[in-house]
């Protein structure tokens, strides 16, 4: 009869960590709570949980869900958690963490560092939305923003302005502020500049038409707080 020694459910028992990860991490700006947080979405994604709730993956660290949330949406801040979507049976979609950016980072040859003046205000951007939005922004949100900085290359100036377009017009949502970034795109529009005199056109043509239809005029003195501005 073969005896059970504890080591053997210990072997059973393992969790494969990119070593990367524990000898690398601190140069890549993690702290040790985001490790954590690192390992607990590895190892729900290997039991088939792949979108553990903040409460979740409170159950098994020493902070609270809400100290979990904030670290969810700084890891996707930095670009090394994203969410994916797959497309499931009868039109359903699917959607589940990725550390995928996070192990390119770990993996890919690196480039030499440049200063870049654009990377300080890609992560102030998401401090900027979350105080005019008045709350966290959401995972999708945040994935929303990834996307317009790293897949659609727009300038965090600009999205900063789209922005502001959006609450000036009070209408401050995501559709809106992507709708307004796609227009600026589509008519070359790629400095805060050029969007500031296109914006000012607009609203000057806004304003036109309402007079001469004999309407109440709109007071659009708002929008200058930024279309004005140097």
């Amino acid at each position: 009869m073969t005896e059970n020694h504890p080591y053997q459910a210990f072997l059973k028992d393992q969790l494969t960590i990119p070593t990367k990860l524990l000898t690398e991490y601190h140069t890549h700006d993690l702290t040790e709570k985001e490790v954590v947080v690192i390992l607990q979405l590895h190892r729900f994604s290997l039991i088939g949980i792949y979108l553990p709730t903040p409460d979740e993956i409170a159950s098994y660290v020493s902070f609270d869900q809400q100290e979990c949330a904030m670290i969810l949406r700084r890891l996707m801040q930095k670009n090394m958690l994203s969410i994916e979507q797959d497309q499931a049976e009868q039109a359903m979609v699917d959607e589940h963490y990725s550390l995928e950016p996070l192990w390119n980072l770990l993996y890919k040859p690196q480039k030499p560092k440049q200063e870049n003046p654009d990377s300080e205000q890609a992560m102030n951007i998401f401090i900027l939305f979350e105080q005019e939005f008045g709350r966290p922004l959401s995972p999708f949100e945040i994935e929303t923003i990834n996307i317009w900085i790293d897949e659609e290359e727009q300038k965090p100036a600009l999205i900063k302005a789209a922005l502001r377009e959006a609450v000036l017009m009070s209408k401050l949502n995501f559709k809106y502020i992507d709708r307004i970034l796609r227009e600026w795109k589509k008519k070359g529009i790629r400095s805060v500049e050029q969007a500031r005199t296109h914006s000012k056109s607009f609203h000057n043509h806004q304003s036109n038409q309402e007079v001469k239809q004999d309407q109440p005029k709109r007071d659009v003195s708002l929008y200058y707080n930024w279309l004005e501005e140097e």
